[in-house]
């Protein structure tokens, strides 16, 4: 009886790119069966992208540099392979979705892998539809790629990879832009498919969420080497909570075990001041889409504020936070920035009070290396040259990114890119700071420092951040705006919006482990803790 051999096999894996000193991975050896499911973890800029180009010809077809060591998928060697030859068993996930999509309209994104294969059309469009069915997105068939969200985009952009039936799928930072609920169907579809033979390699910071569906294994990079290679309850045991975001209840047991106190977010005193930015009765819809983006949205942002934006999948969040900066006009209604209408305003005015950061680092890099990028929105609004010296500094440290500066930006890795685009809008020191997605491709110990850094910038009297992270906005707003289908469905202090959980539910937002635990705790500590200080509460 003939023995199948493993999905993927890497032995002795060592890259290191051109005009790098270091290897990016070194020694890397693991194995992943038809069927299974490897979890891929670590800090940001580990390795992880990096060993995912490997796999699936990349590197060396794309990315240029030296290589060492050996993989095989199905018994076969990648050596002397095309990157068709290759992708025809390996399906790839970028961590951008932004350039992974190249069709004007929904099904054409899907049908194109299809389309390079020579199938027949009706064959053509049954897979295509089957798979964005499967993802449950069949309604956004003959929509306009671009005016998707970033976690539709996801979606699609999985759709056409599943489309053509790899057996050996590659998934790198699959959830990072998916509402909750949407995480967690991704999530169980991957299960279905591992039972259907297919192996998996899932790369994710949303490590508690992966542990859901208990991953075969888990391989944990650190600088570029395997610190760990086992199963889920050995990863706990030795895995860096300040590195990887663990489930709430475990970081309370270290943290009792290990009698030390934690540090726990910053947050710099805030007074409540004078309205900002007005909405007054806001409608939108995208010219050529019939859909309604944003429905009657009344609200104003005052000075001081520390506002979460959470929502589903295409609620408006990303819509409505551009109408802030005037790269959005409303429909009707008029929306007023410190008292002018946005309407009158240039989005080079309105950049000396708000800041944006794109949910895709792609829609913002373009300098050659990191230090222009930084310089470029200080000297456009007329900063002298040393304080645009001192703001690059100050910038790229609070990013933690300071050997980079001479790096071209499109080099890094996603998270990276990432950093380098809030550090851009960081170097302008606006008075309003909207982020979106701030800590998507983020490890826990970054997206910590620089969410406490951006929490004590003195020049910053306003943040809003969009996120689909619960925890974060827990544990850093001191107000939280929930939209639902291009309206807002509640407004208020986190302890107030977040405690109903069959709004959340309804919102397509799952609660948490921390949230949890602190609705547990909530009659003791009167607001929301992380968990490093909640542990402090509990341990009294």
């Amino acid at each position: 009886m003939p023995v199948t051999p493993p999905a993927l096999e890497v032995e002795n894996l060592t890259f290191r790119y051109l005009r790098r000193e270091r290897p990016s991975i070194e020694h890397i050896s693991f194995r992943v069966e038809p069927g299974e499911i490897l979890l891929l973890a670590g800090a940001s800029g580990c390795g992880k992208t990096t060993l995912l180009r490997c796999i699936n010809g990349l590197i060396p077809h794309t990315y240029r540099g030296e290589m060492q060591g050996e993989i095989r998928i199905f018994g076969e060697s990648v050596r002397g392979k095309s990157l068709g030859e290759i992708a025809q068993r390996v399906g790839t996930l970028l961590q951008d979705p932004e350039r992974q999509i190249l069709g004007s309209y929904v099904i054409q994104e899907v049908a194109f892998g299809l389309e390079n294969l020579g199938l027949p059309r009706q064959e053509i469009l049954r897979r295509a539809e089957q798979a964005l069915e499967r993802l449950g997105i069949l309604h956004l068939r003959d929509r306009e790629t671009f005016l998707t969200s970033g976690g539709e985009k996801q979606k699609i952009a999985l759709a056409g990879v599943l489309a053509l039936g790899p057996r050996l799928l590659l998934l790198d930072e699959p959830l990072a832009s998916l509402d909750p609920m949407s995480a967690w169907e991704a999530l169980q579809l991957f299960r279905e498919l591992a039972a259907e033979g297919i192996a998996i390699v899932i790369v994710e910071h949303r490590v508690e969420d992966v542990l859901a569906i208990q991953p075969h294994r888990v391989l944990y990079l650190e600088n570029g080497r395997m610190a760990y290679y086992g199963d889920t309850d050995g990863l706990l045991q030795v895995v860096d909570a300040r590195e990887i975001k663990l489930p709430a209840p475990e970081i309370v047991r270290r943290v009792a075990r290990e009698k030390t106190k934690p540090q726990a977010p910053v947050h710099r005193p805030r007074s409540r001041g004078e309205a900002l930015v007005e909405f007054h009765d806001v409608h939108f819809r995208y010219s050529n889409d019939g859909r309604a983006a944003l429905r009657n949205i009344r609200l104003t942002i005052h000075r001081g504020e520390v506002i979460a934006l959470l929502g589903h999948n295409g609620s408006g969040k990303t819509t409505l936070t551009k109408h802030a900066l005037g790269l959005l006009k409303p429909t009707a209604g008029k929306v007023l920035l410190e008292g002018q209408d946005t309407r009158h305003l240039t989005v080079a005015q309105a950049a000396h009070t708000v800041g944006y950061v794109f949910q895709s680092p792609s829609h913002m890099l373009f300098a050659p290396t990191v230090r222009q990028e930084l310089e470029f929105g200080p000297k456009n609004l007329g900063f002298s040259p040393p304080r645009i010296a001192e703001n690059v500094q100050w910038a790229i440290r609070t990013v933690r990114l300071e050997s980079e500066l001479e790096t071209p930006p499109l080099a890094l890795s996603f998270g990276q890119q990432k950093r380098v685009s809030i550090a851009a809008i960081l170097s302008m020191r606006s008075q309003l700071l909207v982020l979106d997605e701030p800590t998507a491709g983020q490890d826990y110990s970054t997206y910590r420092a620089v969410m406490d850094a951006i929490m004590q910038m003195e020049e910053v009297e306003t943040i809003l951040f969009v996120t689909h992270d619960l925890d974060l906005a827990l544990c850093y707003a001191d107000r939280v705006l929930l939209m639902y289908d291009g309206q807002i469905v509640a407004d208020g202090r986190p302890e107030e919006v977040l405690a109903d959980e069959e709004r959340l539910r309804a919102c397509r937002i799952l609660p948490t482990s921390l949230l949890r635990l602190n609705l547990e705790y909530l009659p003791r500590t009167g607001r929301f803790l992380c968990a490093e200080a909640l542990a402090q509460v509990i341990g009294e």
